[in-house]
């Protein structure tokens, strides 16, 4: 199975499946000297983990990692970076009386036409069981790009189903907010809005009832980032940063800056103007509808994404389909799934973004030896 790597200078490597043993990550172009411990690791992979809640897979898994190599007393060592993090909630006897037959909306058709082999187990190498290492790098990402720079990358829910919450500046999201209530409580869903939080959450609720599913929309903002990371023509930042968060599971689209919302604009209300900063005497432009890249390369602008994420398609109501023999028959998916993957896809989006970024800046150092003109 090729695919496995993204990423140049900095480079991630994952293997793993749901129901195997564990998921390893091998990240390859740290820089060596970064602060770095297990400790370090848990928050993003408890933000990401299932049964932190009610509305989200109650599967038991603690995502305790192990760094196996490239850390020497808290210290990376500019060596192969490697993580793993054990499997120990499998319960792959819900998946034996499905195992001939094909679950709408998953890659069991597709796996067989292509390998004519599946692990249908959960969904194998598929299953987002294997991003719990691919948050896992992310860490290191946004640890690199913290000592670098002063970069950040900030994820939360913008919608779930037709709820949609209401953000003035992506830029000012606190991510206090995105993880606390202003009661203390934890805001199970990760929406800055608290008051469009909290009706998604019952809308989660709602739709676990009825033994269904529903979707929604993260917004990803990266801040700090310089003017000059990312290739004009096949590596734009762009079309990595689409790349990676499309191959995290059930994203169908991706945006950036003001999205599809160009189509309806003329260029001069899309145009976003240069000016000079009062303050710093930089250069910048007056607004950000271009979403922090131009020409494939970032402005120094905040960099705003935001992910589509398809309702999960493991569903507890019967549903019509085929066997891999192609006889008709029906479908319950059994197992602890997800009714919306929103609250747990931010941790993960945020992991691609920083990435990205990661690779952009250690291949720009590459190039033009010094961050800065």
């Amino acid at each position: 199975m090729a695919g496995n790597s993204f990423g140049q200078a900095f480079r991630v490597t994952t293997a793993g499946e749901s129901h195997g043993p564990g998921n390893v990550v091998i990240i390859d172009g740290v820089p060596p000297g970064l602060p770095l411990a297990v400790e370090d690791l848990r928050a993003d992979l408890d933000r990401r983990r299932p049964g932190q809640s009610h509305i989200v897979s109650q599967r038991k898994e603690p995502d305790d990692p192990e760094i196996l190599s490239g850390v020497f007393e808290g210290r990376t060592t500019g060596t192969s970076l490697a993580i793993l993090i054990r499997n120990a909630d499998q319960r792959s006897r819900d998946y034996s009386d499905i195992k001939d037959k094909y679950r709408p909306g998953h890659a069991d058709y597709s796996f067989d036409a292509k390998y004519g082999f599946r692990d249908y187990r959960g969904g194998g190498r598929s299953s987002a069981r294997e991003t719990s290492v691919r948050v896992a790098a992310g860490v290191v990402a946004k640890t690199l790009l913290a000592e670098s720079f002063g970069g950040a990358v900030c994820g939360y829910v913008v919608q779930v189903g037709d709820i949609q919450a209401e953000i003035d500046d992506p830029a000012a999201v606190d991510p206090v907010t995105v993880e606390t209530l202003a009661d203390g409580e934890p805001n199970l869903v990760r929406c800055p809005d608290h008051e469009a939080a909290a009706r998604m959450v019952s809308l989660i609720e709602a739709v676990r009832k009825e033994g269904d599913s529903v979707g929604g929309v993260a917004e990803v903002v990266a801040t700090g980032i310089p003017a000059g990371l990312g290739e004009p023509v096949f590596d734009k930042i762009k079309a990595d940063l689409g790349k990676a968060l499309l191959s995290l599971p059930a994203v169908l689209g991706i945006e950036y800056g003001i999205g599809f919302g160009c189509a309806a604009m003329r260029g001069s209300e899309h145009n976003d103007l240069f000016t000079t900063d009062p303050e710093t005497g930089e250069i910048t432009t007056a607004s950000n509808r271009h979403g922090g890249m131009l020409g494939g390369i970032t402005t120094g602008q905040p960099l705003v994404l935001r992910a589509a994420v398809k309702p999960t398609s493991s569903l507890p109501k019967e549903q019509s389909t085929v066997t891999s023999g192609g006889q008709e028959t029906t479908i319950q998916t059994r197992g602890r799934h997800d009714p919306c993957v929103l609250p747990r896809f931010v941790p993960m989006a945020e992991a691609m973004v920083a990435i990205v970024l990661a690779d952009h800046y250690l291949r720009w150092r590459g190039q033009t030896g010094a961050i800065g003109r």
